[in-house]
């Protein structure tokens, strides 16, 4: 192999890490302005980004995902583990996440393989996005954007949760919940707003949340 050809090479491996590194910090600088949009307790990029296992989770989920579509799965599995362990917060390295979702507290979130999240979700503690099958299938929910999951919400099968839409807190779903509508109990009924829904309504139910 020539000199020529090995630094067009290398030059190809350094457009594309820098590309790679370039997305991922323009991802990172988006999540922390959606959870300060969403967290009033916190007001500054840097308070954020050291204190938020949430954000921890899913900056680790996103390196991890990259390694599972390359196919180096065991170190993926291994990555989303060690995540895991320090933010109590397990996302499958398969699981397909969307931008600027934010996990407010965290702990006890379990997103699995087959899992679909899209943008601008919001998910509070302990909620669950299961699977009711053992075969290599679709078996894991849908979650389309700008839905809110409440508290303890368990997800169960591949249900799809419409965009807009709200789960209530430790609501059990196993059902699809329609867009803009808001599923609550167990196991969860939905109902849908009859007019447009605004921030007043949005808190409402004190069973939405937590």
């Amino acid at each position: 192999m020539t000199p020529g050809v090995l630094r067009g090479r290398a030059s190809t491996v350094w457009t594309r890490v820098s590309q790679d590194v370039g997305a991922f910090a323009r991802g990172v600088r988006e999540d922390l302005d959606a959870a300060i949009d969403r967290d009033p307790a916190t007001d500054s990029r840097v308070e954020m980004a050291l204190s938020s296992p949430g954000l921890h989770a899913v900056w680790a989920h996103r390196v991890s995902h990259a390694l599972w579509n390359r196919g180096a799965r065991l170190p993926a599995r291994l990555l989303s583990q060690a995540s895991r362990a320090v933010t109590g917060i397990e996302i499958h390295p398969g699981a397909q996440i969307g931008r600027r979702l934010f996990i407010d507290h965290g702990m006890g979130v379990v997103i699995g393989e087959t899992s679909e999240v899209g943008d601008d979700v919001m998910m509070y503690h302990a909620v669950t996005l299961g699977g009711r099958a053992n075969a290599r299938i679709k078996r894991h929910p849908t979650v389309e954007s700008g839905a809110v999951l409440g508290a303890g919400a368990r997800l169960l099968g591949p249900v799809v949760i419409g965009s807009g839409a709200q789960v209530g807190a430790n609501a059990v779903v196993v059902k699809d919940v329609p867009s803009g509508a808001t599923a609550v109990g167990v196991p969860a009924t939905n109902r849908v707003p009859r007019a447009e829904r605004d921030q007043d309504v949005m808190f409402a139910d004190p069973a939405l949340w937590i």
